[in-house]
């Protein structure tokens, strides 16, 4: 579940709390100050792409030394470990 951000206008006092995915409604009263106007804040988020297999990383490499996979031997070490 993701966890939403909130800051209370009152106060100014920042609270994360957990919900499913989608309810973003804030919380009924700030718990430092009791007040209600709480609003939600956006977040930086760094994400990082790493390994084989994401195009935005494979771009980064020449074409002639971009990793080669082969893809049939992969599956089939995949289904070879989930029979086990």
């Amino acid at each position: 579940m993701p966890v939403y951000e909130f800051r209370c206008e009152d106060c100014g006092g920042d609270l994360e709390v957990v919900r499913p995915m989608g309810r973003t409604e804030p919380p009924e009263a700030c718990p430092s100050c009791g007040g209600s106007r709480l609003r939600r804040r956006w977040s930086r988020v760094g994400v990082r792409f790493e390994g084989w297999g994401f195009s935005r990383t494979d771009a980064l490499l020449p074409e002639d030394r971009r990793a080669r996979r082969d893809y049939r031997e992969l599956k089939r070490k995949a289904e070879e470990i989930a029979e086990s």
